[in-house]
């Protein structure tokens, strides 16, 4: 059962950080290793640009957000058009495509889990999952025990969470000279600075270059956090 303090906590968080230690913390309180919360301010904004908070495994988001992987994500469609949550196991993922992602995911620890969509009072839509590494939580009715707390948690998640995402949209999105976007295409494209210099006829070490300035613009330490970054803010569009 979540407790009422740390909800309020939620509301009483200064800053972004803050907000996003307290909101893991609960997930993990109420058993499970992963908690995801993505909302954008309307149905127009691309989820790439989405305030996102999770603990998911870092190269299994990159991986999604490269691949657009929401594109066949069911929760994802699930939380389009519906509003009560979804339990999610094995046996919720059909076809090739989805039977690849949910292996996929699988590979990362992420098996079962609990996903809410968000409808927001302000025109808001997102979702918000807690995932476990087991298949204890949908298969033994764990979950259908822990909904009214998760229901709660992300009603209280949306609201404090506003003051926050709004900022973040807010921000102006990084700016890239000509050639900076063309390296940085190629290389979300999977592309090495060797091949990115026969592609477009300059030196490895001006790719690398370039590269370089990239990363510091986005303030990242590597390529793919770069192409994450790029993809989340529009600037690059997966092919």
């Amino acid at each position: 059962m979540v407790r009422l303090q740390n909800l309020l906590e939620l509301f009483n968080a200064q800053s972004a950080t803050e907000w996003r230690t307290t909101l893991l913390d609960i997930g993990q309180e109420l058993g499970f290793e992963h908690t995801l919360f993505g909302i954008v301010p309307n149905r127009a904004t691309p989820l790439e640009s989405s305030f996102l908070v999770s603990n998911y495994p870092e190269q299994w988001r990159a991986t999604y957000d490269a691949q657009r992987l929401h594109a066949v994500d069911p929760t994802v469609g699930h939380c389009l058009s519906r509003t009560m949550p979804i339990i999610w196991e094995p046996t919720t993922f059909h076809g090739n495509d989805q039977n690849e992602f949910y292996e996929q995911a699988c590979s990362y620890g992420l098996r079962s889990g609990i996903t809410l969509p968000i409808h927001g009072s302000q025109g808001e839509f997102g979702l918000m999952s807690f995932v476990a590494s087991g298949r204890h939580h949908a298969a033994n009715g764990d979950a259908l025990e822990a909904l009214s707390s998760l229901s709660l948690l992300r009603d209280y998640a949306v609201e404090s969470s506003r003051k926050f995402a709004q900022t973040e949209h807010k921000q102006q999105a990084v700016q890239l000279t000509g050639k900076e976007l063309e390296c940085l295409k190629w290389v979300a494209a999977g592309k090495s600075s060797w091949e990115v210099s026969r592609i477009l006829g300059r030196s490895e070490a001006t790719i690398n270059f370039h590269m370089a300035n990239i990363m510091r613009k986005f303030d990242v330490q590597t390529r793919q956090q770069a192409v994450v970054k790029a993809i989340k803010q529009g600037v690059v569009v997966p092919a």
